[in-house]
């Protein structure tokens, strides 16, 4: 009726050292995120639709890392990483859902780019607010019933011997460790979701940046070269970022996966990403530091000394 989750209690010296270091960087993530959302909604200058994608990528990632850090917190103060089978599969439903909208997110915002810079003449017919809006929606209901079907065919696996799960929340490959009986089936759907919701959105952005790369170096001006690269950079970045830990994570073969590395890749995607979001969006673009300083008059200072 319940798993115990193992997180990082190979290491029990460092269990309070690690629950200040995670509660600052929630802190950070909800903080930084929240920001970008509200500088995006009060600022006329950011209502254009790159700056309507980013403040729903920002929003993303607070309800992202909010499915795993809680939890995660709570386990380390208390050492009580006992969780009943119904809150592990909430979990993990929430954070493949929320993962799949995030690709299908920053696909979405890679269009954006490739539409503002390869096709810029048409891009306020082309991406106007309705186009936006119905973007997003589909972002955010296209995964919901997928990864419903899958954590229910997931839980539907009978588990035997161990109930302890080695990793910090409940996700896929160290649930079907174990699960009793043949897994062939689940591994295979695990797989085939990967490949439409990872796999095809990475190709398709990989796809939009090279086209994107060959228009601007097309461009006769340096001075426009550099604009449409420093548009572009932040959200390379941060596609390399999650996109490159959740490709090893979800299409490696079940004989390479180990405790160790899972819970380091699963990190990098569901903690380190959402914490330096911000900083790659507003540390490297003009208009939202604008935003900022118009926010926070104290930053005017700062930077003037």
């Amino acid at each position: 009726m319940e798993f115990i989750l193992l997180g990082f209690s190979d290491i029990p010296n460092l269990q309070m050292f690690l629950f200040v270091v995670f509660f600052f960087v929630y802190v950070i993530i909800l903080m930084g995120n929240g920001i970008i959302v509200l500088i995006t909604k009060t600022d006329q200058a950011l209502q254009t639709p790159m700056y309507f994608f980013l403040s729903n990528f920002s929003f993303l990632e607070i309800c992202f890392v909010s499915a795993t850090l809680p939890k995660m917190l709570t386990n380390l103060w208390t050492q009580k990483r006992n969780i009943s089978l119904f809150a592990c599969a909430t979990q993990m439903c929430f954070v493949l859902m929320l993962g799949n909208i995030e690709c299908l997110l920053l696909m979405v915002m890679a269009y954006d780019r490739y539409v503002a810079i390869c096709d810029p003449l048409h891009y306020p017919l082309i991406m106007n607010h309705k186009v936006c809006v119905q973007l997003v929606t589909a972002c955010w209901i296209t995964g919901v019933p997928v990864e419903i079907g899958q954590t229910c065919q997931i839980f539907s696996l009978p588990f035997c011997g161990s109930s302890q799960i080695n990793h910090f929340f409940c996700d896929i490959p160290p649930l079907l460790k174990l699960a009793c009986g043949d897994t062939f089936l689940n591994e295979m759907l695990v797989f085939t979701v990967a490949v439409l919701f990872v796999m095809i959105p990475f190709l398709l952005i990989l796809g939009s940046y090279s086209k994107i790369i060959s228009t601007i170096l097309r461009l006769p001006s340096a001075t426009g070269r550099t604009k449409a690269f420093s548009t572009c950079s932040s959200h390379v970045i941060v596609v390399a970022m999650f996109f490159g830990s959740a490709v090893i994570t979800y299409l490696r073969p079940k004989s390479k996966h180990s405790s160790r590395t899972d819970k380091f890749l699963s990190l990098f995607y569901t903690i380190v990403t959402p914490m330096f979001n911000p900083m790659i969006y507003t540390l490297r673009n003009k208009d939202a530091m604008m935003a900022l300083r118009k926010l926070f008059p104290l930053l005017i200072h700062i930077e003037n000394v």
